[in-house]
């Protein structure tokens, strides 16, 4: 099991590395060569460089995948894809991606894009939380301990 982070923007990648820590999990985050950085993580972090472009870290992610890994996205597209190959997948406010829903959230953005392009304004994503982010943890501490017992 690896933990592996759709990195552009997300926000909840020292909880990801500290839960790596303590778990001794590999943590992957993968990211576009804009957020390139000099910062030293600790062995178990690697990143994965991609070039810009749209959706090409999630082609990569989707390519580096295996059964029993978790993914962190906000991505539903990506979470979509995800899901078949067997991993689990957490937007960064804690709430797990389901096959049972994921199309439920794919048609939302659908229906919400349409009406963009019809000039209607919609609702962006609500602003990240301190709570969200304490939420996110527990939540992937929990699921991280159950699986490691």
């Amino acid at each position: 099991m690896r933990l592996i982070i759709d990195g552009d923007g997300s926000p909840v990648k020292e909880e990801v590395i500290s839960l790596g820590e303590k778990y001794q999990l590999s943590v992957l985050i993968v990211t576009s060569i804009d957020h390139y950085t000099h910062k030293q993580e600790p062995a178990f972090v690697h990143f994965i460089y991609v070039d810009k472009g749209m959706d090409r870290a999630d082609y990569e992610i989707v390519k580096l995948l295996k059964s029993g890994d978790i993914l962190i996205t906000q991505d539903y597209g990506l979470a979509s894809l995800a899901l078949p190959k067997g991993a689990r997948v957490f937007h960064h406010s804690g709430q797990e991606y389901k096959k049972e829903t994921i199309d439920i959230l794919l048609n939302k953005r659908y229906m919400s894009a349409q009406m963009r392009k019809a000039g209607k304004k919609t609702k962006g994503p609500k602003s990240f939380t301190k709570k969200d982010r304490e939420n996110f943890f527990a939540t992937l501490d929990k699921v991280l301990e159950e699986s490691d017992g």
